[in-house]
């Protein structure tokens, strides 16, 4: 059986129709990719739409703010991410143009191997494979490979074989159609193999290996940790202050935790308590307080008062946005 064939038909028959895959614009392209990064493609495609809308070219989002990007992505998570994406923006229009050879799109901030090679064989048609979790699997799965995806070598293994098997002719199909195959049919758990077009040839499926491939050797450790806010309503306003570099949440706007207002603590409402927040690598456990006050507390110079009518301009955590808006 021809694989890439196969994968080619299967894709024509069952490819999920997505609004940038009715573009080789690569400006389109690149923001489908950097949204689609560890998000859900129901969730992921309203963001695009709303950003093409807002900043329907590089040169729009470049002019834009970080504050603005940040309050647009807010919701997505890893917001490095939206910063990211800012920056590479300028770096392209600073250019002059948008790149168009691998080596020039990996210098482009927070674009690695699988976006430079997503752009490249969507936008301009460039025979070059794309390797991301679906990709990983479907190979693993369908060739017995269980060198583990996350190790050096396995990287390397995946990459060659992910060329090689590459339909040149259609780059751009193909890359879309494996990992299409890999997010409908041949799924982490519970594939379908039963109406797969690959079954007679799979290792996986004809060793009873479906459960055990790929292989991946590196567990992610999650740690758990604790906070406590308070929102602060006192004469229609509302104090925030924006996180540093080195933690979650880099660049966010957050309220006040119950430390930092430790002697006025006892006059405030809890309004939830020990709501869990799951992350990658963390599991947050927060508290929520509510004062209401005609006298401002002592805060660190770093807060600043808004009204609290205004708090929707700013980006918030997730965590945090859906508490505010809880009251």
């Amino acid at each position: 059986m021809n694989f890439s064939k196969t994968i080619l038909n299967w894709y024509a028959l069952n490819g999920r129709e997505l609004p940038w895959r009715q573009t080789t614009n690569p400006y389109a392209i690149w923001l489908s990719e950097v949204i689609m990064q560890q998000t859900r493609i129901a969730q992921g495609t309203a963001y695009w739409e709303r950003f093409m809308k807002r900043w329907p070219n590089v040169y729009a989002l470049a002019e834009a703010t970080e504050d603005e990007v940040l309050r647009e992505w807010q919701g997505l998570g890893y917001y490095s991410r939206a910063r990211n994406l800012r920056k590479a923006a300028q770096q392209i229009v600073e250019k002059g143009y948008f790149p168009q050879t691998f080596n020039e799109l990996i210098e482009i901030k927070g674009v690695g191997e699988y976006t430079a090679s997503a752009i490249l064989s969507m936008s301009f048609a460039t025979p070059i494979a794309v390797v991301d979790g679906n990709v990983y699997r479907v190979l693993s799965r369908y060739f017995g490979i269980e060198t583990p995806i996350d190790s050096t070598q396995g990287k390397k293994v995946f990459k060659t074989m992910a060329q090689e098997y590459l339909a040149k002719e259609n780059p751009a199909a193909y890359n879309q159609g494996i990992m299409d195959f890999g997010a409908i049919q041949c799924t982490p758990t519970s594939p379908n193999c039963k109406i797969c077009p690959l079954i007679e040839t799979c290792f996986a499926a004809n060793n009873n290996k479906v459960a055990e491939l790929p292989i991946k050797s590196k567990k992610i450790k999650q740690r758990e940790r604790h906070f406590s806010f308070i929102y602060i309503r006192c004469n229609g306003k509302t104090v925030i202050r924006r996180r540093g570099a080195g933690d979650i949440w880099q660049g966010l706007w957050e309220l006040p935790t119950t430390e930092l207002v430790s002697n006025v603590i006892e006059k405030a409402t809890l309004i939830k308590k020990n709501v869990k927040h799951i992350l990658t690598h963390q599991i947050i456990f927060a508290d929520f307080y509510l004062l209401e006050t005609d006298v401002s507390p002592t805060l660190p110079t770093d807060f600043i008062w808004i009204k609290e009518n205004e708090i929707e301009h700013y980006a918030l955590p997730r965590l945090i946005d859906l508490l505010v808006k809880s009251l």
